[in-house]
């Protein structure tokens, strides 16, 4: 590995003097204990910037997705369906709910939850009066799913939606903000998503009702008297006011940064188009993503070992990439967890890199990782 070249990292949190000094204006103001008017304002600026009614700032986008599947009834021992291409996050927060992961297999043009799987899927289930309490979706990579199919199918059979849109906020289906579909919808903030309060997530949704009860118990579930007192089992799960206040800051500036992350997207497909058996995965034909990470997919039988070669060439530059997710069905925490394959899952985590996508990567920067693929796919 170089010792001399700057690490270029996957996706780097793109923090501006505008970011510091908001943190520092917070501070000063003398809300540094948890909640506070950032806290506030920030919600608001999410409603505003997503037009969904209601936000709640948390800790993380995995206590959303957890406070997320209690709110539209979840129960333990239920079953709650779940793509199998996801972070371990959004099949952990369903066991956090007491409920059991059913894994499904990705549709292979988007890499997103398959309609047609679910579909068929959820007759199955019906004949057999096993249908599962929630289906969460995911919106993989910045990239929205097919809601126009998916809805449809859940509401047919009477099902709730929780949109894990952790990886996609600034992303669009249709005329929609991502978030904006099912019951509720979650975005994160962790150090590596498109922007960043360092950790947090936020809960979005159209039933202020339901905001309001996971503003309860993301609050300890304390109730409104001068002393302690809890009718129900509550949760340490909000968002600190100095957190609100860099998010605040880089959602402000998440427009350019978007911006950006498409020009570094738009700038590989063009360096590598002539390139047989390779392919930057853009968006789908129904929304515009966020292009969080850009994706590169290679074809098995032109580049066997192709992601891995390409990235131990990056690495030994100094620069970070990553395989796509390690679908839930192959983990072995998983192992036993009911799964509903086409081989979609297995064939994208073998075929498929994260590149370096931050939005302060230079031209030169990706001029570099490009040239790098090329290379070692000509080696």
């Amino acid at each position: 590995m170089s010792s001399e070249r700057e690490r270029i990292y996957l996706s780097p949190p793109d923090v501006t003097e505008a970011e510091v000094d908001a943190v520092s204006a917070a501070i000063r103001s003398g809300w540094v204990a948890p909640l506070g008017p950032d806290v506030d304002g920030f919600e608001s600026d999410i409603c505003a910037f997503t037009g969904i009614g209601s936000a709640v700032a948390l800790s993380s986008g995995t206590a959303a997705l957890h406070l997320g599947l209690k709110a539209i009834g979840v129960q333990p021992g239920d079953s709650v369906i779940v793509p199998t291409l996801t972070f371990g996050a959004t099949a952990f927060a369903a066991t956090y709910a007491g409920a059991t992961p059913v894994f499904l297999d990705a549709d292979e043009s988007t890499w997103n939850l398959d309609p047609q799987l679910l579909d068929d899927v959820l007759a199955a289930k019906a004949r057999g009066n096993e249908l599962p309490s929630a289906i969460m979706t995911v919106d993989l990579f910045g990239r929205t799913c097919d809601y126009g199919a998916i809805m449809g199918i859940a509401a047919r059979y009477g099902i709730p939606v929780l949109e894990d849109a952790a990886e996609a906020l600034g992303s669009r289906c249709g005329e929609q903000s991502a978030g904006a579909f099912g019951r509720a919808g979650v975005f994160s903030f962790n150090g590596n998503k498109i922007m960043t309060t360092s950790g947090g997530g936020m809960l979005v949704t159209d039933d202020a009702d339901l905001a309001d009860r996971v503003r309860y118990w993301s609050t300890q579930s304390r109730e409104p008297l001068p002393w302690y007192e809890h009718l129900e089992i509550g949760y340490n799960y909000r968002m600190s006011n100095l957190l609100a206040a860099l998010g605040r800051a880089q959602l402000s500036r998440l427009p350019s940064i978007i911006e950006r992350h498409r020009a570094i997207r738009d700038a590989y497909a063009q360096g590598l188009a002539d390139v047989p058996g390779v392919a930057i995965v853009q968006d789908p034909a129904w929304g515009a993503g966020n292009a969080w990470l850009t994706n590169l997919r290679c074809d098995a039988g032109l580049h066997p070992g192709a992601p891995e070669r390409i990235r131990l060439a990056l690495e030994a530059l100094n620069i970070e990439s990553r395989p796509v997710w390690k679908p839930m069905h192959q983990q072995p925490v998983f192992a036993s967890a009911e799964s509903h394959l086409t081989g979609v899952s297995d064939r994208i985590f073998a075929d498929g890199l994260c590149l370096p996508s931050g939005s302060a990567m230079s031209a030169d920067d990706v001029a570099l990782v490009t040239t790098t693929i090329r290379t070692t796919l000509q080696a």
